[in-house]
């Protein structure tokens, strides 16, 4: 039985560690390797940590500094001996069946990597997300996956994210796959793209939510930093660029599409605090990409309709 490395890094998510902890201990799946980093929390997750490995022989807890979610995940990447790897975030929980349901598609059908769906959960509940489109539940090829991605309204089960996937080791180690440490948000659609493009690789979807991905309001995606929310403007620059040097050049508008969308959004902090500089910057971003917003979203006029709107502020 392959051995599969579970990287979950952890900062400050006291309230919400031990339930990851214990939905990835019992997982259904035998040959478990459980990485945590502790990337230098302020809080018990210490404690914690520390209380789980001495209890638990698959755990293995390496403490560290604050350098960074990607800088933890990659600790986590040069400490692993798995065959395949998986992420959890250290406030998600995962169900019990995850990684045997992973691991069996990727061996029944010979891919690098598989993707399943999943729940949005809040403190009410969860709720399950669904995709507007199929997705072949056989092999999806490499141009698929990424189209998969990046449509995000048609594949909402689907997504950049890394938590909801397992990777081919081999491929990681292989093209010296990394998680960008300048990048404070979006850092997951980077390698997970990386990780398609390096290997132009096959993989398998589930049609089955088998993780909860909570939200918190503190969460990255929710912050109004300017510095971190313009990370993912730089994100979604390079994955345009990686497109364009490869024969997936034609996706690329996707990408565009998507740093219109994020600039938008950067564009309404910039009308809450009046910043009418950033506004300016983010309205000619807006601009240069609108044809390939337009283009992604035909069959949501309200959505072009909010960025004719902000044009006008």
């Amino acid at each position: 039985m392959h051995r599969i490395s579970v990287i979950i890094p952890v900062y400050n998510v006291e309230a919400q560690l031990i339930k990851c902890l214990d939905s990835v201990i019992n997982q259904t799946y035998g040959n478990l390797e459980i990485i945590i980093i502790n990337d230098g929390s302020t809080d018990g997750c210490g404690e914690i940590c520390n209380k789980y490995t001495n209890k638990n022989k698959k755990i293995h807890v390496i403490h560290q500094q604050n350098k960074g979610l990607s800088a933890a995940l990659n600790t986590g990447l040069d400490h692993c001996s798995g065959d395949y790897i998986g992420f959890v975030d250290s406030d998600d929980w995962t169900e019990a069946i995850l990684y045997e349901k992973l691991y069996q598609r990727i061996i029944s059908k010979s891919v690098d990597i598989s993707v399943c769906s999943f729940y949005i959960a809040n403190d009410i509940g969860s709720s399950e997300v669904s995709n507007a489109v199929q997705i072949p539940l056989d092999k999806i090829c490499a141009e698929d996956i990424i189209r998969c991605s990046l449509e995000r309204d048609s594949y909402k089960g689907f997504c950049g994210y890394v938590w909801n996937k397992l990777f081919a080791a081999k491929v990681i180690k292989e093209k010296r796959l990394r998680f960008d440490e300048d990048i404070k948000y979006g850092m997951d659609t980077l390698f997970f793209l990386s990780f398609v493009l390096a290997s132009e690789c096959d993989g398998s979807y589930i049609n089955q939510p088998l993780y909860h991905y909570y939200q918190r309001d503190t969460a990255i995606s929710k912050s109004t930093n300017y510095d971190i929310k313009l990370d993912i403007l730089k994100v979604y620059k390079r994955v345009e660029s990686m497109l364009n040097n490869t024969a997936y050049e034609h996706l690329a508008y996707l990408a565009r599409g998507f740093y219109c969308y994020h600039a938008s959004i950067i564009a309404e902090i910039a009308i809450r605090i009046n910043d009418a500089e950033m506004l300016k910057h983010m309205k000619d971003a807006m601009s240069a990409h609108l044809d390939d917003y337009i283009a992604t979203n035909t069959k949501s006029p309200q959505k072009i309709e909010r960025i004719y709107e902000l044009l006008t502020k």
